[in-house]
Order: structure tokens, then C-alpha cells, then sequence
């Protein structure tokens, strides 16, 4: 028998339809049953893909017992986190507030208005680890709720203050004048927590952290600090020769349970995927390592081979788990790897280890970085091999905000790698979400699946979103895709700005909710806040507009205090804070981009990792930027421009090359 959740696209929702427990999705009609029959809410919050939310499914939503007690004492709610990202940062604070930690599966109790009272993590079906077994814990809350109401509805009360608080946390900070100290201080806070040994930050569980890492690359590209990029190339490295990297099939896991970098949570997210394949693109683009630039192609051919739709969208995740074990599909035995192999297993043992994880192994790379391209062949034939077993399930969602920072890794790898097929990906991506993801009056949704498009969109929706648009603008120069990106950014602040002059996560005409929620730090994936800033001083210039970066500057100048005391949570605006202060150099391309002359002058831009360049091309006019610049001789004429001056249009590679050059040793330096 199914419950209500047999009716939801959401695999992770419809994962738990035959449960026994009464689920109800998200909505009016629970909150109404709890109201109507003075019953408290257990929201219980998860995502398809996470280990221990299918443990506790097992444990306790599929035991009869455990179903009867929730059944009897609560109106239920199943939440997917990645659907509805608002209710799980609201009830993730607060939560947080209540114990001082966090994770998934989330489990939370409501009054029935839908305020939080008490809640927790995991919790075992009998006394385990030190945790209290769930059917007490329901029958101390369902006590709870009957015989100590006023001192619940207080508590309750003061949890939602404190989480309120931390929304408003931008009005209460002093404003001050962008500096470059914020900077260098943030750098020595990550010198500070640098695991010398095995890079990465602090010790187990280790985190990929790419916006820090992006973060470090463009701190050295504009200051040369060596410190920086040592952080950053010891932790790529490391993370490239770990388990959390598919050794066998590219792409990365979550994160890495150990701080070796060895022993991985198996589940593979879009956004980690794009994210990182990203940063290892940049520093190839630094260091010239092959590693960096074989990881990037290899994760995201992973996606293109395993992750995408046909209609163009990037499915959101990997489970963990196949056959009820974690990590199943990714384990090796020798034996194994000798009978795929056969002569050749030598020389690949000798290279790569097995390290110990529930009686097989996980693959982990030791062997110097050159004997890596000799086992190509190799790990093809593992790969093939490995994808005759029982595969983990794919939860099918198209994510319009993880499409997004997709699109950017397929548009900027395309242009650098010159891959056609990624920049194929880029645009039929870009295409999908610009119509299915799309209201009529140009809003967006948060997800797409089955041909159904739904959730009104997240403030990261239209950032992210917009983010890749012109990222693929500078790939392709097509005016369409920078026209949408603005559009996207306009429609931002106009449903999402808040008073103080950030961004709240959710549209003023969103779904009520116990308060509007705002997200300043950077969780897995950037920041909306942090997002929308950076998104905002790209568009300024491509625009000619100031006051887009006059928006972005007011949000950042407040939250300096934080981005140097806290630079591991705000990588995001450190990345948008670095780009203004380093007053971006703009290139405009006159003249048809696809022509010879200009093409030669584009090349001269990308040739190196210029984070901080903007570039148009294109006819007199096909952007803003391109204004009232018209070409020389009627050749491709580049205009080099920085900060409203000006240098004499050039026509030659060789002159561009050299103004550009002459400009990157002006970038301002660092100063209090």
C-alpha cells in the first residue's frame, strides 16, 4: 500500500511511497491535519543519494512498530532537501541552534504552525553510539507536547528568533571601504587550519571545498603569492590521487571520510562535479600540470557519459549505495583487477593501491604523475568491466542552480580546451533550461523532471543560472546568452533584494514560511549572496552599467569582518571580492567574432588564466560594452579598457598581447 508520496516526482520522495509511515509531501493539507487534530509535525528531511537517510528509511520508516508510533502521535512529513532547499535551511538552523550540529537525514519537531521545537540527526531504532533509540524519542516528544506545551511553544519561540537574527545579520554589520587586507587576512586563516601534511583543512571528515580553492588561484595570479597556490596545488593533488576521486571512471565523490583523502562518502553530486572539474582546469591553466588538466576532462566526461539527460539537463546525483551496500560499484579486489587485467595487472598494482574498506578495496593512486598516462587503456578496461554491475540509482532531477554552475564548467573547459563537445553540452544545456525551466514571464523554476517543471526558482537559481549564461557568452560571443543572463540578474533584484541591500534566498511571492530565509555562507555550493555578487560586477562591465556593481559592492563591504575571520565559509564572496578589487581589465572585440583577424585576437585573451578579464566581441553595438567602438581600417580591432580609460584600439595579436601584459603588472597592489 502507498503512501501520499506515491504522487511526487522526487525519487528520493518516491523512495519512501511503500513506506508504513503516513507521509505527507510539503503543504497545507499537513499542516491543516495537525492543526484540525492539535498533533505535533515530524519533518524528516533528506536527499536520494545520502547514506544515512536510506539506514534510518530501513531502520525506522519501513519498521511497523516505529511507523505505528509516528502514525498514532504525529501528522508526518517527508521533505527532499535538494526540492526544497528553503524549509531545509530554515529547519537546518534551527536545529543547529538546538544542538550545535547538523546533517541528514534531518529530523525535526513542528508545532503545527510549522515552528520548530526540538530535533536531531539520525537517530538508531535502539540505543546506539550514544544516541537514544527513535521510538523513545517519539514517545518523549509526543509526551512532551501533551504535558508541557506553554514551556514547547516558548522554546520554540526563541529558536525562531535566533535563526531570524541570523538572517538579518547584513543590517547589523558596519559598512567599510573594500580593502585588500580582507584578503591577505583570509589567507592567513587558511595557513592557519592547512593540514601541511595531507593539504585540505582541519582533519576528518575533509571537505573539497572548491570555492576556497578558486579562491587561492586567483589570490596568486593577483598578487604572486606563493603561499597560496602551494595550498592549492598540495590539496588538488591530493585529492586527485585519493578514493574521493573515481580513479577508474573519472568524477568525485563527496567528500572523504579520513584526512588521507582515502575512504570516501560514494555519492557523487552534480555540483561537486562542476565545481571541481573547474578548479582543476584553472590550475592547469596556472601550473601546466598534466594531472589538473587530465582530472578536469575526465570528470566531465564522466557527466556527459553518466549524468546527463537527452533533452540537454545534468541529473543531480549518484547514490552511495548499490545492492544495500555503500559504495559497492566503486570496490576492487585484487583478484578482480588481475582477472580484467590479466598481464598488465602488474604494472597497475604497481602504481595504484587498494586500500581496505568492508572487505575489498578502494583505489587510490601512488605512483608517479607520469606512469599515469601509460595505464589508460587500463583503466578503460576496468571502467568496462565495471559497468556490467548493478549500477546505484540516479535521482533523474534536473536542478536549475546545479545546471547552471554545469554550464559554466562545459562553457569555460570548451573555449580553454577548445572541445567542441563540451561546448555542445554547454549550449543544448543552456537551451533546455532557457525553455524548460522557464516561465512564460521569465522567472525560473528550482527543478525539472519528467517533462514537468516545478518549485518556483531560488535566488541560486537565477544566479548560477546566470553565471554560466555568461560564462558561455565569453565562450561563444552569442548576444543571446549575456541578454538572458541580465535578464536573470534584473528579475533577482527585483523579487529577491532585501532592505539592507542583499538578497533573500527565496522570491516575495515565494510560499510563506516561518521567516524568509537567507543563506550568506557557502554550504557545498556557493552562495546565492555571494553568487549574486559576483554575477553582478561581471555584468557591470558587460553592461556599462555601474549600478550593478554599485549592489554588489554595498553587499560586500559589510561582510569583510567575516570573509577575513571565516574565509572556509565565504569562498564565494572572497572570489567576487578579489574580482573587484583587482579592477577587471576589459577587452572589446569589434568586428564578427568568427572571423580570422578576430579569432586571433581572442586567442591572445584565453591563452593564459586571466580571471579578471572580460572580454565582448562581436559587432558595434551586439553588447553594451561594444558601444561606440568602431573598428580600425574596418579590421577586428581589440579595445583595451580598465576602470573608464581607454588604450588606442590595436589590431595586431602581437600589440594586444602586450597591453595586456603591461596591465597585469599594474594590478593594484596590496595595501591596507
Amino acid at each position: 500500500m502507498t503512501n501520499r508520496l506515491a504522487k511526487e516526482t522526487s525519487p528520493y520522495l518516491l523512495q519512501h511511497a511503500d513506506n508504513p509511515v503516513d507521509w505527507y509531501p510539503w503543504g497545507e493539507e499537513a499542516f491543516r491535519k495537525a492543526r484540525a487534530e492539535d498533533k505535533p509535525i515530524f519533518l524528516s528531511i533528506g536527499y536520494s543519494a545520502c547514506h544515512w537517510c536510506h539506514v534510518m528509511a530501513h531502520e525506522s520508516f519501513e519498521n511497523e512498530a516505529i511507523a505505528a508510533i509516528l502514525n498514532e502521535h504525529f501528522v508526518n512529513i517527508k521533505v527532499d532537501r535538494e526540492e526544497r532547499p528553503d524549509v531545509d535551511r530554515i529547519y537546518m538552523s534551527a536545529v543547529q541552534a538546538m544542538t550545535g550540529g547538523g546533517g541528514w537525514p534531518l529530523s525535526v519537531f513542528l508545532t503545527p504552525e510549522g515552528v520548530p521545537f526540538f530535533g536531531g540527526t539520525y537517530f538508531p531504532p535502539e540505543p546506539r553510539h550514544g544516541l537514544p533509540a527513535f521510538p523513545d524519542v517519539l514517545r518523549a516528544v509526543a509526551e512532551a507536547w501533551q504535558t508541557r506545551r506553554q514551556e514547547i511553544v516558548e522554546g520554540s519561540q526563541q529558536v525562531v528568533e535566533v535563526i531570524q537574527q541570523r538572517t538579518e545579520l547584513l543590517r547589523t554589520l558596519p559598512s567599510e571601504p573594500l580593502k585588500p587586507a580582507t584578503l591577505s587576512r583570509a589567507l592567513l586563516h587558511l595557513l592557519d587550519s592547512f593540514d601541511e601534511a595531507r593539504g585540505g583543512w582541519n582533519s576528518a571528515p575533509k571537505f573539497p571545498q572548491p570555492m576556497t580553492l578558486e579562491f587561492l588561484l586567483r589570490y596568486h595570479h593577483g598578487t604572486g603569492e606563493p603561499q597560496a597556490l602551494r595550498m592549492a596545488v598540495q590539496t588538488l593533488e591530493a585529492m586527485a590521487r585519493g578514493g574521493m576521486y573515481d580513479q577508474v571512471g573519472g568524477g568525485f565523490h563527496r567528500y572523504a571520510v579520513d584526512d588521507r583523502w582515502q575512504i570516501p562518502h560514494f555519492e557523487k553530486m552534480l555540483y561537486d562535479n562542476a565545481l571541481l572539474a573547474r578548479v582543476y582546469l584553472h590550475a592547469w591553466q596556472v601550473t601546466g600540470t598534466p594531472l589538473f588538466r587530465t582530472v578536469a576532462e575526465e570528470t566531465l566526461d564522466f557527466v556527459l557519459r553518466e549524468m546527463s539527460d537527452p533533452q540537454g539537463g545534468f541529473y543531480a546525483t549518484l547514490d552511495a549505495d548499490s545492492e544495500g551496500e555503500e559504495g559497492k560499484f566503486y570496490l576492487w579486489t585484487e583478484g578482480e583487477i588481475r582477472q580484467v587485467l590479466g598481464a598488465d595487472a602488474d604494472r597497475f598494482l604497481a602504481v595504484y593501491d587498494l586500500v581496505p574498506f568492508e572487505g575489498k578495496g578502494i583505489l587510490v593512486f601512488r605512483g608517479a604523475l607520469e606512469e599515469r598516462d601509460g595505464l589508460t587503456e587500463a583503466r578503460r578496461q576496468l571502467l568496462a568491466a565495471r559497468q556490467q554491475r548493478v549500477r546505484p540509482a540516479r535521482d533523474e532531477k534536473v536542478i536549475t542552480s546545479w545546471n547552471g554552475l554545469m554550464l559554466a564548467a562545459y562553457a569555460e573547459a570548451g573555449r580553454v580546451l577548445g572541445r567542441a563537445d563540451y561546448l555542445e553540452a554547454a549550449e543544448r544545456n543552456a537551451d533546455f533550461l532557457l525553455t524548460a525551466a522557464r516561465t512564460v514571464e521569465g522567472r525560473v523554476y528550482h527543478t525539472w523532471k519528467e517533462g514537468a517543471a516545478r518549485v518556483p526558482g531560488y535566488l541560486e537559481d537565477y544566479t548560477h543560472l546566470a553565471d554560466g549564461l555568461l560564462e558561455l557568452y565569453q565562450a561563444t560571443f552569442g548576444p543571446r546568452w549575456y541578454e538572458a543572463a541580465r535578464e536573470l540578474m534584473d528579475l533577482a533584484i527585483e523579487h529577491f533584494r532585501a532592505p539592507d541591500g542583499g538578497f533573500f534566498d527565496a522570491a516575495d511571492d515565494h510560499e510563506p514560511l516561518i521567516l524568509r530565509p537567507r543563506d550568506l555562507q557557502d554550504n557545498a555550493t556557493p552562495s546565492g549572496n555571494g553568487m549574486a555578487a559576483f554575477v553582478l560586477l561581471r555584468l557591470a562591465h558587460l553592461a556599462a552599467e555601474p549600478r550593478y556593481a554599485e549592489v554588489a559592492r554595498s553587499m560586500l563591504e559589510p561582510m569583510q569582518p567575516l570573509l577575513a575571520r571565516y574565509p572556509l565559509g565565504f569562498g564565494q564572496w572572497l572570489i567576487a571580492l578579489d574580482y573587484t578589487l583587482a579592477s577587471p581589465v576589459e577587452v572589446a572585440v569589434v568586428g564578427d567574432p568568427t572571423a580570422e583577424e578576430a579569432q586571433a585576437l581572442l586567442a591572445v585573451c584565453f591563452e593564459a588564466y586571466r580571471p579578471c578579464l572580460v572580454v565582448a566581441a562581436g559587432p558595434t553595438g551586439a553588447v553594451p560594452l561594444l558601444n561606440d567602438r568602431p573598428p580600425v581600417e574596418n579590421r577586428p580591432t581589440a579595445y583595451v579598457c580598465r576602470g573608464f580609460t581607454c588604450l588606442p584600439p590595436v589590431t595586431e595579436p602581437d600589440a594586444l598581447r602586450g597591453l595586456l601584459a603591461a596591465e597585469e603588472r599594474e594590478t593594484p597592489s596590496e595595501e591596507e
